[in-house]
């Protein structure tokens, strides 16, 4: 499939360019954390859970009381610190050390624990059917073999047990911005959406899926649902990422047609949230 042939075509990107690009700062971490203190970190999650209130309700923080849960890109940690007030046997992997080291004060802090280390997607460190809940936001896209990292998380789930990953919309308002941008703009607009997702959003090598991709993604699971949601960044309704600053990005935030947005194009959402299971 296309997909397929995409996917193999990136597998000799390097993956320390993602490691050093989140290393320098886990995300989120310039833009909403003040202080790496409990003060901090509960500003952090306010600003997250405002400017993102979907995550709760995808996430079911509270369900997962008892259950084994792994999170696969811990970042600075507040939804893993959901997930252990809610009760759950928890586990945390991250590809950086940084991440691992915020989310573990973060715990520590609020007297949480968590089992948590340093990990690959693409290689997860642990047995079959180990989990039974496996829950990652905004990180598989980053991994230079998303498919591959797709199938870990499958083999670590138990039968029956439920993958809840968000990855990145391909034919999202941020897709648009960064058409216009980096191709129009700049008198190349045949430049392919794959190019300017890995180039120009988050660290080197990002990638987006359409719905159709995203379901050729998880096809070896039993069922599964997938919607995308419009978020802040596709409304300029806060700051942008850690890598986009400017004059022209604060004009088109004043400009910025929001409500034409939400009623002619809630489908055209960056974030893709899709729930399957084994």
């Amino acid at each position: 499939m296309k997909v397929e042939h995409a996917e193999q075509a990136t597998d000799t990107r390097d993956k320390r360019a993602v490691r050093e690009f989140w290393q320098a700062a886990s995300c989120g971490e310039r833009l909403y954390l003040e202080t790496a203190e409990r003060a901090g970190y509960m500003r952090q999650a306010e600003e997250r859970y405002r400017l993102e209130p979907f995550i709760a309700d995808f996430a079911r923080f509270e369900a997962s009381r008892g259950l084994r849960v792994l999170e696969i890109g811990v970042g600075l940690g507040a939804d893993h610190q959901r997930f252990a007030e809610a009760g759950a046997r928890l586990t945390g992997i991250d590809l950086t050390e940084r991440a691992v080291e915020h989310t573990r004060r973060r715990l520590s802090l609020f007297e949480l624990s968590s089992n948590l280390s340093v990990g690959d997607a693409e290689a997860l460190d642990f047995p079959d059917a180990s989990f039974d809940v496996v829950y990652s936001w905004g990180v598989l896209h980053h991994s230079p073999d998303t498919p591959r990292a797709i199938d870990e998380v499958r083999r670590v789930l138990k039968p029956g047990g439920i993958a809840r990953i968000m990855i990145y919309h391909t034919w999202s308002m941020i897709g648009f911005m960064l058409w216009v941008r980096y191709a129009l703009l700049r008198l190349r607009p045949w430049t392919s959406m794959r190019t300017l997702y890995a180039r120009h959003l988050e660290s080197p090598g990002t990638k987006a899926y359409s719905i159709a991709e995203a379901r050729w993604l998880m096809r070896r699971f039993e069922s599964v649902r997938i919607r995308t949601v419009l978020t802040h960044g596709d409304l300029l309704s806060s700051d942008a990422g850690q890598r986009h600053r400017g004059p022209a990005l604060t004009m088109a935030r004043a400009l910025w047609p929001r409500r034409l947005i939400q009623t002619m194009l809630p489908r055209a959402g960056l974030f893709m949230l899709i729930e399957a299971r084994k």
